[in-house]
């Protein structure tokens, strides 16, 4: 696989958990979420916490987006999908956040290997 493929592959890849975090994000903060979601998070104890979870998820984006800080970006995402994936677990809910979690994982290995590989000296 070119150089370019990879970067092409990894930004399509990135993009995915990217548009989920914005969109989950803005609906939370406009109190759009399905009622189903507000039930789950309100019984988890989080009810208090949807407007700061939202801004959360619109930062993690945001540090994605950029160049500069998408390292923290990627490893604030997967703190983010993985206490997601937790609490799906936790409440026999459907492991959705397990997918998004994987493709940040595989579009960062494509686009930046020295943060999962020791480098050759």
């Amino acid at each position: 696989m070119t150089a370019k493929t990879k970067r092409i592959l990894s930004m399509v890849l990135m993009a995915i958990p990217i548009i989920v975090l914005v969109i989950g994000g803005v609906m939370k903060l406009i109190g759009a979420e399905p009622e189903s979601v507000m039930q789950f998070l309100t019984k988890s104890g989080f009810g208090n916490y949807i407007k700061a979870l939202g801004v959360t998820e619109l930062i993690i984006a945001a540090l994605l987006l950029y160049p500069v800080t998408n390292k923290t970006g990627f490893l604030l995402a997967s703190c983010y999908f993985g206490g997601a994936l937790c609490l799906e677990i936790s409440g026999g809910q459907p492991t959705a956040s397990v997918v998004f979690l994987a493709i940040l994982w595989i579009s960062m290995f494509l686009k930046s290997k020295e943060m999962f590989l020791p480098l050759n000296k």
